[in-house]
């Protein structure tokens, strides 16, 4: 295979993927992620974890794991929503735009992209960068991916299915 047609970025919603991976009732081991999609015939350029914190040091050993093993963390401080439905208070650090932005930012590093997330607001980036022949892979799960992201991806894949390449071994 070329390997110039082979160079793959990863992009994770941290707080996307935390709630499908709750849905699912296990969790996924970043390093493991890393090691699955890096292949001999495919070179890993990049990886990225965002993820929304209480206050800057939340999540701090974690973030720096991420860090060791490559890959490039964005974060945002939560803010507080308060909802007139249910009268409750729900936190929620939106980092869609920072996923956009370094897809477009780099884009001309990569030709493959595995997005974790199942937000129907990447749909139109997603077409766009397919517009520019990059294969897109979303990575989600039932009941959490979005009709329009997964009509607009070249291929979907359920996080069970991959379950046993990239789960977190208990301790």
């Amino acid at each position: 295979m070329n390997n110039l047609k082979n160079r793959l970025s990863i992009f994770v919603d941290g707080n996307n993927m935390f709630y499908a991976q709750q849905k699912n009732g296990w969790f996924f081991d970043p390093r493991r992620v890393l090691e699955h999609f890096n292949k001999p015939e495919v070179r890993l350029i990049n990886a990225f974890w965002y993820t929304g914190l209480k206050d800057p040091q939340d999540q701090r050993g974690f973030r720096d794991a991420l860090i060791s093993l490559g890959y490039t963390v964005r974060t945002k401080i939560l803010k507080e929503y308060y909802d007139d439905v249910s009268g409750r208070y729900s936190q929620k650090a939106n980092l869609d735009i920072e996923i956009v932005v370094d897809m477009f930012n780099t884009v001309d590093q990569y030709d493959q992209v595995v997005l974790f997330s199942g937000d129907g607001d990447f749909e139109r980036a997603i077409e766009l960068l397919r517009s520019k022949n990059t294969h897109i892979t979303v990575v989600s799960t039932e009941g959490m991916i979005a009709r329009e992201l997964r009509n607009v991806t070249d291929q979907y894949v359920d996080l069970n299915d991959i379950r046993d390449q990239i789960e977190k071994a208990e301790y």
